[in-house]
């Protein structure tokens, strides 16, 4: 069955509100609202959040003024991977929070994340760090469901589907420039490691490697 095309002036879906914690986006919101890049830099127009379910970043669309509109690409509008009902340079923005460690072939899915950009624009995107969330074992004892993990720069890690990200981001250097790459450990209790939690399913704990990129 053909899909629509999603476009940037969408309707806003239907938002679920939830009293627990639905995910990291949730959490991040109080770390991005201290640093004004993402308020008046990177969050601007109408953004695409590719698998923002029901802890999209629509959900707190007035806390960043400059947004006009968020549409939510999740299962029932598509492949992530792919976004092929979605036309190129067509979106100011677009916002990933994990889930680009779900698809079967990330450089294929952050290639086609880049094409759908206008140029100028930014990807904000999230990913797990693989010793801070995976915490030595693959498969992910946490999400099975993670079919590679993550890491800003290795020479050699423990995981057999390990990932740099300076890697990745320098197959795309001639179409992006990478404006930052940081490992988020925001409430992150290093000490709790050695109990085997998910601290993310906690009220404060990223355990993420957020990088930007603006699009060429």
């Amino acid at each position: 069955m053909e899909r629509p095309i999603v476009r940037p002036t969408d309707p806003l879906q239907p938002l679920q509100f939830f009293a627990g914690v639905p995910g990291a986006s949730s959490i991040s919101v109080q770390r991005r609202l201290f640093d004004a890049r993402f308020a008046t830099r990177w969050f601007v127009g109408a953004g695409l959040d590719v698998g923002g379910g029901i802890d999209s970043l629509a959900l707190f669309n007035e806390l960043f003024p400059r947004i006009s509109n968020v549409v939510i690409y999740d299962q029932p509008q598509g492949d992530a991977q792919l976004l092929d009902n979605v036309e190129d340079n067509s979106f100011d923005f677009l916002y990933s929070s994990h889930c680009l460690e779900h698809v079967y072939d990330p450089y294929e899915a952050l290639g086609n994340w880049i094409r759908v950009v206008k140029p100028g624009g930014h990807l904000v995107v999230n990913v797990p760090d693989e010793d801070l969330y995976e915490q030595g074992v693959f498969p992910s004892t946490f999400n099975p469901d993670h079919k590679t993990t993550w890491t800003i720069d290795k020479e050699k890690s423990w995981s057999p589907v390990s990932i740099n990200v300076i890697d990745l981001l320098r197959h795309f250097r001639p179409r992006v420039k990478t404006l930052r790459i940081e490992q988020i450990d925001h409430g992150y209790r290093h000490g709790l490691k050695n109990y085997r939690i998910d601290q993310t399913r906690t009220p404060i704990a990223e355990a993420a490697i957020e990088f930007v990129v603006q699009k060429l």
